[in-house]
């Protein structure tokens, strides 16, 4: 496990102007099934492995708008164990299945959030959120002031609702997409 104070409790900063609470614009009123995640989010081991690249491989596939892409690219489907060998990702387990999971890596100055990825049939519960605020934990306690993410556009809901900011764009192979930026205080 990793040595957080409480994976539930907020640990992000909303950007400028807006508001914590209220109605979410990510998930719009739609039912939520919740999970406990305060007991489900650890430190990723090699062990682990497999069922990271399952969950990598069937969310990714999931996104009907990136699908084409990916099959005629299937090397962007395959996930190396370098995150899991450094210590990077934190991984989401419920009922003893790892169900979601997240890397980060530090270049040039900069915290990146690698991957953020849930199983299809376990989103909209709250674990891809409790991945980030386990991330923003660590690296908190390491002094990282900023966490950055090339996010894919399908996702612009999930990250602005926990609280990312734009701050550019970034081409990547397939297309641009939005560069944002999370404060982690």
């Amino acid at each position: 496990m990793i040595n957080v104070t409480d994976l539930t409790r907020p640990v992000l900063a909303y950007g400028e102007g807006q508001e914590c609470g209220g109605p979410d614009p990510f998930f719009g009123g739609g039912r939520l099934w919740p999970v406990d995640t305060s007991k489900v989010i650890r430190r990723g081991v090699l062990a682990d492995l497999a069922a990271v690249r399952d969950v990598y491989r069937r969310a990714s596939l999931s996104n009907a708008g990136d699908r084409a892409n990916l099959l005629a690219h299937p090397e962007h489907l395959i996930l190396g164990p370098e995150g899991l060998n450094e210590g990077r990702v934190l991984v989401a387990e419920q009922d003893g299945s790892v169900v979601g999971f997240a890397t980060w890596a530090d270049a040039d100055g900069v915290t990146e959030l690698e991957d953020l990825f849930v199983n299809p049939d376990w989103t909209r519960r709250g674990l891809a959120t409790a991945l980030v605020n386990g991330i923003a934990e660590v690296i908190r306690a390491r002094g990282v002031e900023r966490l950055e993410v090339t996010a894919n556009p399908h996702a612009m809901g999930f990250y602005t609702a926990v609280g990312f900011i734009p701050c550019g764009v970034a081409n990547t192979e397939f297309d641009h997409a939005p560069r944002m930026v999370l404060a982690i205080h």
